[in-house]
Formats: structure tokens, C-alpha cells, sequence
């Protein structure tokens, strides 16, 4: 598959005139825990010619297709992925942090590394997965019979809550890495894992009753980050002329202008 994801990412250069800076994969598959039918969830960041940014009018800034054989691509815009950027978007973040890459050209997504942490603002990502948590939790978790595997859509942004306030930086990717630094009370831990090592292994988790264990402990985590929330300062972003710099470079790089 990582040979057809590629020659789509060529063709869409081709076809869009574009070059694409960055190019990895997103939602389970990074995650660590993927099903035999989980889509392939490619996200990308992409730069145009020139002429392209010389006009007055917005243009869109983004792309979407939905592809054969379950591909799912989406990609941004240079200038709107550094807007992003700039704001401590999660999902882009993670994208700067995914374990499986299919491109990188040029030092525009090491650029971005190197000023990760300066640009990170832990209230924003904490408030973004909080309510990732918290939404779930209450669509998913309180019936009596449910589909297991939407713990995972709980456990993954509370864990990342956690290890936000244990680190001040952004989480890693990998499920299994948050598990082994975030939770550490045994029981708890044995109930992830055993959920856990079910779902790497491409089980079907189907439905049971909801498990009394996992809901205490996510619903006291959720309970705890909506106090912990408030007591941020204001946060106050670093300069923008680092980000500009970025999309010059880019500029020079991808079309050697």
C-alpha cells in the first residue's frame, strides 16, 4: 500500500501543480492499533508556485479525496498549515510526530520540530482533547451494552491530557507509549492492555457491557482536567517572523526561486 499512497502523492503534484513538503499517516494506523478494515488516513502539507500566493482572492487551502481501496487523503496549504501551527493546532502536531511517514522533502517539517516546543501551548491542546474525551465519553461510554473499541476514543485523548501536564510538551503518537508512561495503577492498566494487545492483533471488538473499571477511571480524568483547565495564564504566541522565514525557505526550496 505504501507504494500506491506515494504515486497518488505524485499525481496529485502533478495534477495540482503543487509539492508536497510532508506527507504521513494519521488516526489508528499511527496510533499503533489498527483493524483489518481501517481506512488509511493520509495527511499532507503541500506548497504552490508562486503565482499561486500573487492574487488578491482567498483560494482554497486545503484538499480532500477519498480514494480506492479505503484511501483517505487530506491535505493543507503551507501558509494555512503555519497559521496552525501557530495557534498549537493538535492535529497537526500529530501529524509532525506520526511514526509512519510516506514523504519529506526539503527542511520545512525539521524547521517545524525545531520550533515545536516554543510554539506549544499546553491550555489549547488540553482544552482540544479534553473535549475530544469528554464527547465521546458521553456519546459512547454510557449505555449498559456498547462497542468496545470506543474506549480507545476516550482513553487516547485523556492519556494525552496526562501526559501534557506531566511534560508541558505534546504526546507522542502511539497509544502504547502513553499507556506505558500515563497509567499506573495495575488494574487499570491490565484493562487497557488486555483491550489493547485484543486490538493490535486486528480482533473485531464487538459489543459488551460497559466496563466499570474503565468508566471510573476516565470519567474522574475527565473530571479532573476540566479543574486543572482553569488554571492556566494566558498564553501569549511567540513572534510570527520565525513561521515567515519557514515559508520563504520553503518557497526557495520546493521551486527554486
Amino acid at each position: 500500500m505504501t507504494t500506491e499512497i506515494k504515486a497518488e502523492l505524485l499525481r496529485l503534484e502533478q495534477q495540482y501543480e503543487i509539492k508536497i513538503l510532508y506527507a504521513v499517516e494519521s488516526g489508528s494506523r499511527a496510533w499503533g492499533f489498527a483493524s483489518a478494515d481501517s481506512d488509511w488516513d493520509v495527511r499532507y502539507i503541500y506548497i504552490h508556485k508562486l503565482d499561486w500566493y500573487l492574487n488578491i482572492d482567498d483560494k482554497k487551502d486545503s484538499q480532500e479525496a477519498m480514494l480506492p481501496n479505503d484511501l483517505d487523503f487530506a491535505g493543507w496549504e503551507l501558509k494555512k498549515a503555519l497559521r496552525l501551527f501557530r495557534k498549537s493546532n493538535p492535529a497537526l502536531l500529530e501529524w509532525l510526530r506520526s511514526p509512519i511517514a510516506y514523504l519529506q522533502q526539503f527542511s520545512t517539517v525539521d524547521r517545524l520540530r525545531e520550533l515545536a516546543d516554543e510554539y506549544f501551548n499546553p491550555k489549547a491542546c488540553i482544552h482540544h482533547y479534553l473535549h475530544m474525551a469528554e464527547g465521546n465519553f458521553k456519546e459512547f461510554l454510557q449505555k449498559e451494552v456498547m462497542k468496545v473499541k470506543k474506549y480507545f476514543y476516550v482513553l487516547r485523548p485523556v492519556l494525552v491530557c496526562e501526559w501534557i501536564k506531566q511534560t508541558n510538551t505534546m504526546a507522542p503518537v502511539e497509544f502504547q507509549k502513553l499507556l506505558d508512561s500515563q497509567v499506573i495503577d495495575p488494574i487499570v492498566r491490565k484493562e487497557i492492555q488486555g483491550l489493547l494487545t485484543k486490538k493490535m492483533a486486528g480482533e473485531e471488538l464487538g459489543e459488551e457491557q460497559k466496563n466499570p473499571i474503565l468508566n471510573d477511571f476516565l470519567e474522574e480524568k475527565i473530571n479532573f482536567f476540566n479543574d486543572y483547565v482553569t488554571t492556566f495564564e494566558q498564553y501569549n504566541p511567540p513572534d510570527t517572523g520565525k513561521l515567515n522565514e519557514v515559508f520563504r525557505c520553503a518557497m526557495r526550496e520546493a521551486w527554486d526561486e
